[in-house]
């Protein structure tokens, strides 16, 4: 029954909270302006630098003509460049040799995509047999070939790791009617014809960046025995996620679709386009979010380094005004179930024809790789959507899944795809240690990279894996308990009213006065396209500028950064910068405060009654032993046979409470080779579902589960087989060398005694004090 009373006071205890939170944001946002202008104009009472004598005023007078005109023309090569792309058909920006193994706009259900592979450059050399690498790249509004744009890159650290890597692209303009099944569709040809190209090889890992990691996901939840291990960079897959340091703006581009009143707006803008949604609308709400950059820092950056930064602005402003296009279906696909619907992950995403997007039918490892300076995808969007698929630690073990966790610092979200050293450190980890991560028992850890000198003064790196509990986790990135998110159903229900409202009194108008001219007409003219062409060699009145600057490199008249009037400059910038950063983080204060106003009110009123409901319907299990997954495991605490034994074995001997270091696991993949003819022939996801299984069972039936190994080797060959294999491995000197800790001893001999061994067959003795 509807409490009216109750829900306006929680309205009202609402808005109070929302006006604290606006006054502590934009107290924040005032008191690191204030800071910046101290530190830029030097508040600590020195006095400003002396503009110096006529000649030093000459002098920065010269360079800054000749670096105004450098500029000028380094952004009318830009202009160029872009119709250049324009006029190749935009290729893939790849800094590598590729050639082209399928073409999807052949298929049957043709789509816009391709599968290239990478020709190893000069000097490298790949092996067939090794694991091939297969990577998505995000079709977010730019072109493909962020995963290969250097050669410090992911596919150049996979390249020098000596693995066969392939790249997923697509082209400019979609097929008329693709949809984005039919994309995943032809993902699965692709990964199945690399299968075929190397039949000796391991499965591809499937590398997705960005929106290309939802892509990925999708494609390994559809062709789970096709796929290797996924690996998946600043993916958002929890659209709703956010909010995690305490005083910080709240990622502001989750709000978005709740201010602009759900997806209707992407269907407008398709209609608009006659059916076809324009990629720069995306790219501009990218840069919406960094005004100071966008509008000022990228340009003044390449104004006082216009002698040396020309060749990197260059370089990746080809790629950042490479735009490209969708279908409607597929924006509208794409904003109904993820931006807005956030149902990647559940029912409603999937379609008749393509099955549902099961995620828990993924069955190889994955890693999820995010950043804490990601204001795109933050940690929350990447990492949430497992305890909504999971639930559990134990669902995941139960499952046989593993799952890694990498968690950057500081960088930002191209930082993860673009950034050198991020390639040489955290790509080129991800990539040395899969083969190792297989062998992980399921569940949820963290990978930490540790970095050291050798003696040379180079970095290496050791990796080590820490298990974690995913309610642990879920804990310490969401500090609202995630009940920040409970506003965005309410964005969705008014979602689906607005978009049915402009489908039945809006969207037959619009098409009926589109057409491809004014379609045409609308891309060109975008601020994003039209800053670019207009400032190119094909606006007459720019004639006179590439002569200039040709004369200006000619008799270059540079003054050095310490001179008095650039630090004057400097500190002008720095000035204007602070304001931009200030009025953004003043929008986000405010637009944050809007949207909890306006949803978190609405969501009171009208939604929570009927989340409720439902919470009550599906409530939580009080009491662990009583979920589905682990009741199951307990009722088959005495089958399994000599698979089950040898993995609730391995359970009951673990190192408990450690860090896992990546040379333990090398050893145990060592060893696993070596003893080959006492390892069960399962599956490898078989191997890890009935690991996680036997971990259930020791964690909640510990005494039981030592009591029922004499029923799961009841045939005397399997426990002979037992006992020969823990024998010889204790007697193993890799083994010993490790030592054991004497909870291990203790448990090795209970394992002997209670199949009818002795504690210590004769000779240990010796072998067990030597290894304690």
């Amino acid at each position: 029954m509807n409490d009216i009373p109750r829900k306006l006071a929680q309205g009202q205890e609402l808005s109070t909270k929302v006006a604290r939170l606006l006054q502590r944001r934009v107290k924040i946002a005032q008191e690191r302006f204030t800071e910046r202008v101290a530190a830029a104009t030097k508040a600590d009472g020195t006095a400003p630098a002396a503009p110096g004598t006529p000649l030093d005023a000459w002098q920065y007078w010269v360079d800054l003509t000749q670096r105004s005109i450098l500029f000028w023309d380094t952004l009318r090569q830009r202009g160029n460049n872009f119709l250049e792309h324009e006029s190749a058909g935009k290729p893939p920006l790849l800094h590598f040799d590729h050639e082209t193994v399928l073409d999807a706009r052949t298929f049957e259900r043709p789509v816009n995509y391709a599968l290239l592979r990478i020709v190893p450059p000069e000097g490298v050399e790949v092996d067939p047999r090794r694991r091939p690498y297969i990577i998505i790249d995000p079709r977010a509004g730019h072109g493909p070939g962020i995963g290969g744009f250097k050669d410090d890159s992911q596919v150049g650290v996979a390249l020098r790791a000596g693995h066969p890597v392939y790249f997923v692209v697509f082209y400019p303009d979609p097929v008329p009617g693709q949809t984005l099944p039919d994309v995943c569709a032809a993902e699965q040809k692709f990964v199945h014809r690399v299968r075929e190209l190397h039949p000796d090889a391991p499965k591809p890992v499937i590398v997705g960046n960005c929106q290309g990691g939802w892509a990925a996901m999708m494609l390994a939840a559809s062709s789970p025995e096709e796929t290797g291990a996924i690996v998946i960079n600043g993916a958002p897959m929890s659209y709703w996620g956010g909010a995690f340091s305490e005083g910080e703006g709240d990622n502001p581009m989750r709000y978005a679709g709740g201010m602009l009143g759900g997806t209707w707006l992407a269907s407008l803008t398709s209609d608009i386009g006659n059916g076809v949604f324009d990629g720069a609308h995306l790219v501009q709400n990218f840069e919406n979010l960094n005004p100071a950059n966008t509008l000022w820092d990228k340009y003044y950056n390449l104004f006082a380094k216009v002698d040396t930064e020309q060749p990197r602005f260059l370089e990746f402003e080809r790629w950042w005004g490479g735009f490209y296009l969708m279908n409607r279906d597929e924006i509208e696909w794409i904003t109904r179930n993820l931006f807005v619907g956030n149902q990647l992950w559940s029912e409603r995403a999937g379609t008749g024809t393509q099955g549902l997007f099961d995620l828990k039918q993924i069955r190889s490892p994955i890693i999820l790789f995010a950043s804490m300076g990601d204001n795109i995808t933050p940690p929350q969007q990447a990492f949430n959507w497992v305890a909504d698929v999971y639930g559990s630690t134990e669902e995941i073990k139960a499952q046989g899944q593993t799952i890694v966790g990498l968690l950057h610092q500081e960088i930002g979200h191209l930082g993860i795809f673009v950034s050198g050293k991020v390639a040489k450190k955290e790509h080129a980890q991800i990539v040395s240690v899969l083969k190792s991560v297989e062998a992980l028992p399921p569940g949820l850890y963290g990978m930490e990279i540790v970095e050291e000198k050798d003696s040379d003064g180079k970095p290496v790196y050791e990796v080590r894996f820490h298990e974690r509990q995913l309610e642990e986790v879920v804990g310490r990135l969401n500090r609202f308990k995630r009940a920040d998110e409970k506003p965005f159903e309410a964005v969705q229900a008014i979602s689906e009213f607005n978009q049915r409202a402009y489908e039945l009194f809006a969207q037959p108008l619009v098409q009926a006065m589109s057409n491809e001219y004014t379609a045409k007409l609308s891309r060109t003219l975008h601020p994003l396209r039209s800053q670019r062409w207009a400032w190119s060699d094909l606006n007459p009145w720019l004639a006179w500028l590439g002569p200039a600057a040709a004369a200006v490199k000619a008799q270059r008249a540079r003054v050095e950064a310490d001179h008095p009037l650039r630090k004057l400059e400097k500190r002008g910038s720095e000035l204007l910068s602070a304001s931009l950063d200030y009025y953004r983080e003043a929008r986000d204060a405010a637009s944050e405060a809007a949207f909890f106003q306006v949803y978190g009110n609405l969501f009171s009123l009208y939604v929570a009654d009927k989340h409720e409901a439902e919470a009550r319907a599906g409530a939580a299990v009080t009491d662990r032993r009583e979920l589905p997954y682990v009741k199951e495991a307990l009722a088959s605490i005495s089958e399994g046979g000599y698979p089950a034994a040898l993995a609730r074995c391995a359970y009951l001997l673990k190192r408990k409470g450690e860090p896992l270091p990546l040379a333990r696991l090398e050893l145990k993949q060592e060893l696993m080779t070596d003893y080959r003819e006492f390892m069960p022939q399962v599956k490898p996801d078989e191997g890890r579902r009935i690991r996680g299984e036997q971990e259930i069972i020791v964690n909640y039936e510990p005494e039981r589960s030592i009591e029922t190994l004499p029923d799961l080797v009841a045939d005397p060959t399997d426990r002979a087989r037992l006992v020969e294999l823990l024998t010889r491995l204790l007697a193993d000197e890799r083994v010993q060398r490790l030592g054991a800790t004497p909870e291990q001893l203790a448990m090795l001999a209970r394992i002997r005694k209670v199949l009818g061994l002795p504690a210590t067959a004769p000779g240990e003795t010796a072998t067990l004090k030597r290894v304690a």
